[in-house]
């Protein structure tokens, strides 16, 4: 089993998870950048994290043999702090760098008039850029959220089908799909979707334009949750092409539309900015010594032991 991860937020995540996720059959990911958990507070600190999806990240997973791409925005919480807003302004130059693959997390949060603002300039940007968007649908009121959303898709220049909705669950999903845009699920252990809520879905729904993702993150979610629906999927009776096209085929098809897409993981240098994975150099390894010959006994000839006197 193949598997593109289209929405992960490796930055929160260890390398034991880039092993395990190998392990699992993921070969590729897409990081969006998102809110860090606390507020920012000047466009630098997002001028620095931009430059770590850039580089050090995709450094990361290519130790494990995991393509790395990434969307760059403003996301919706922030949108509402003026102290951030000004990055929008520094977004054009890091949307032409070749693995950035959308602009996004954009998309709505509280549904304020600044995420308005700010999802209206930023899906001009991925019109201006070439690129599709990946719109976060907001965790409270989500059908009044999409519905906005959609609204503001169908003002902008760009076209539904280059737009992915994510975070969707029963009450979106036929509107989204209706709209034509991609449909994307998140599958948490407690909270969004689940594995067999994914599949009911998936029943309904079809195959076509679905995508689903773990979205882990720095709070409690499972970076495997994608493997985990394969494997619900089969065992449902979903075949593997099935599989492979929700898990595979869909993803690459939509972050393609960037014309940037690159899933060749080829070998990395051995430091990033002079720094490894490895938290410092391999150790050296110990060359063997040389066998060292006993002094011959006295059967042998030699002098006998002398045993130290007492006290010395």
């Amino acid at each position: 089993m193949r598997i593109f991860d289209p929405h992960i937020h490796m930055t929160s995540r260890t390398t034991d998870d880039y092993e395990a996720m190998h392990a699992a059959g993921v070969r590729a990911v897409v990081e969006p950048s998102f809110w860090l958990g606390q507020p920012r507070t000047s466009p630098a600190s997002f001028l620095d994290y931009f430059d770590s999806l850039l580089g050090w990240e995709p450094f990361r997973a290519a130790q494990y043999g995991i393509a790395h791409h990434c969307t760059l925005a403003l996301n919706p919480k922030e949108a509402n702090d003026p102290r951030c807003v000004p990055v929008l302004d520094a977004l054009p130059r890091y949307l032409v760098k070749d693995n950035v693959v959308a602009v996004g997390e954009i998309g709505y949060d509280s549904m304020t008039p600044a995420e308005d603002t700010a999802l209206a300039a930023q899906l001009q940007l991925a019109a201006d850029h070439g690129l599709p968007a990946l719109v976060h649908t907001p965790h409270r009121d989500k059908l009044a959220g999409l519905r906005r959303t959609l609204d503001v898709v169908r003002e902008s220049a760009l076209p539904p089908e280059r737009v992915l909705a994510d975070h969707l669950n029963e009450t979106t999903v036929k509107e989204a799909k209706d709209s034509g845009c991609w449909l994307g699920f998140s599958v948490y252990p407690d909270t969004k979707m689940d594995e067999e809520r994914m599949i009911a879905i998936l029943r309904a729904y079809g195959t076509e334009q679905v995508l689903v993702n773990s979205a882990a993150d720095w709070g409690k979610s499972d970076p495997l949750k994608t493997r985990k629906v394969g494997d619900l999927m089969l065992a449902e009776g979903f075949g593997e092409d099935d599989v492979d096209q929700v898990l595979w085929r869909n993803p690459v098809a939509f972050y393609g539309l960037s014309g940037r897409l690159n899933l060749d993981v080829t070998g990395t240098e051995a430091t990033h900015e002079g720094n490894s994975i490895l938290r410092g150099v391999p150790k050296e390894p110990v060359e063997p010594k040389e066998p060292v010959e006993p002094d011959p006994g006295p059967e042998d000839g030699g002098e006998p032991a002398r045993v130290p006197a007492a006290g010395a």
